[in-house]
């Protein structure tokens, strides 16, 4: 959803595909997307309560995954056709491709699907305590992944580095490492760096989301909707592309809650 209303602010049209309840924090979420202009044609609601992670500060500090039975793993079905003709960007990640009946029926989207696809594992270890248990339904996403997007946090868990994952078929492997800034390895070897901004961070919740959005953004305004579009990107639009991302997500980190700019702030 983040990802979804990042590129969406940027005024590319930007489809959301998933299950929300109908309880009261799935009508914050549907208009938290309405807001930003997210294409919620595709999406659907559903009686199942919203999924929540609950952080508890005092007297220490922990987490835990409320998901069981709940909206967003939920889907039975799903039907893009009123999103109009392709070739789309699809992108996934987090938890709604791996969790409940929602992970097969997203997955059967691969099938047949002739646009971009993009993957951002986004890890949550706490959801996913087996590497196994994740890889048996990321498989298909990793196989079929023209983009894939990952913190180094991420690529030391799932135990692949950048190379291996272009192995799989990547176009491109977007890699994240905090202040370091970001990496865009290739298949031909080269690897485009941009540094990462100077701000003053307020919550870097939907930093990752933010970057991600932005690139598919730029993707789409260049009319990069297949494989064969994306391979003939140089070193120089990758520079380009991936400097977008980072300076949307710098604003994003500049401000509380998962926020990210719209198209006047960032190109303003």
């Amino acid at each position: 959803m983040n990802a979804a209303i990042a590129a969406a602010r940027l005024d590319v049209p930007t489809a959301f595909v998933g299950r929300v309840s109908t309880d009261a924090h799935g009508d914050s979420i549907w208009a938290h997307m309405q807001d930003s202009d997210v294409i919620l044609d595709a999406a659907q609601r559903g009686p199942e309560p919203t999924a929540r992670a609950v952080v508890v500060t005092k007297p220490v500090q922990s987490f835990r995954f409320e998901g069981e039975n709940t909206a967003d793993a939920s889907m039975v079905d799903v039907d893009i056709s009123p999103l109009g003709p392709g070739p789309h960007i699809l992108h996934a990640g987090t938890l709604g491709i791996f969790r409940g009946t929602t992970a097969g029926v997203l997955a059967g989207l691969l099938e047949g699907f002739d646009g971009l696809v993009s993957l951002d594992p986004n890890i949550r270890p706490q959801v996913f305590p087996s590497q196994a248990e994740w890889l048996a339904v990321a498989e298909p996403w990793l196989d079929r992944a023209d983009i894939i997007k990952a913190s180094d946090e991420d690529m030391e868990w799932v135990g692949s580095t950048p190379e291996e994952l272009l192995g799989r078929g990547a176009s491109v492997v977007i890699r994240t490492t905090g202040p370091s800034g970001v990496d865009a390895f290739l298949p031909n070897g080269a690897v485009v760096h941009v540094d990462s901004l100077e701000v003053e961070v307020a919550d870097t919740v939907g930093a990752g989301d933010s970057l991600s959005g932005a690139v598919l953004a730029q993707l789409h305004r260049r009319g990069c909707f297949t494989s064969d579009a994306l391979k003939a990107l140089d070193q120089a639009a990758w520079s380009e592309i991936i400097d977008y991302g980072v300076r949307a997500a710098a604003i994003t980190v500049s401000r509380l809650g998962a926020d990210p700019p719209r198209l006047s702030e960032l190109e303003g």
